[in-house]
């Protein structure tokens, strides 16, 4: 398949514990989709939720295009989601009672559509996240000590 991510949420997987994904079209205006092919587009502090039977994402910022003129969007507008009816109604109830989050993860092109990769979330507690920084780094130190011992093997 061929996908050329325009943007990630880095921040989701550092706040949320990432429990399941899916993959959703979006229904965009021509001045949007000239923005996101430009990367002018921000995920953070964006959360889908589904009102009516229908899933639409919320914060999500695409910059006004530069050459768009009276055609220009609202940067903040709630902006539909595509999803198949029983795939909303199986994340509705996965939201609704295990109160979980929709949290988008990245924006991508695929075969010339954008689409939207979905993240169905538990929020993570502030000890949770000082664990994850402290593995992290744990990881880091290993690889450095791995690194400098396999150097000095190489100087002999």
């Amino acid at each position: 398949m061929t996908e050329k991510i325009v943007t990630t949420n880095r921040k989701a997987r550092h706040d949320y514990h990432i429990v399941d994904t899916m993959e959703a079209g979006i229904v965009l205006k021509g001045t949007e989709v000239k923005s996101i092919r430009l990367g002018k587009v921000n995920l953070k502090d964006s959360y889908a939720t589904i009102k009516n039977g229908e899933l639409f994402l919320i914060g999500m910022h695409i910059s006004p295009y530069d050459f768009g003129n009276i055609f220009n969007h609202d940067p903040e507008r709630e902006r539909k989601l595509l999803m198949h009816r029983r795939e909303i109604r199986k994340l509705f109830g996965k939201v609704q009672i295990q109160g979980m989050t929709l949290v988008p993860l990245k924006l991508y092109f695929k075969k010339g559509k954008v689409k939207v990769q979905l993240a169905l979330a538990s929020g993570k507690k502030q000890f949770d996240r000082r664990h994850d920084i402290a593995k992290r780094d744990a990881e880091r130190e290993m690889r450095r000590a791995l690194k400098a011992k396999q150097q000095v093997r190489k100087q002999y």
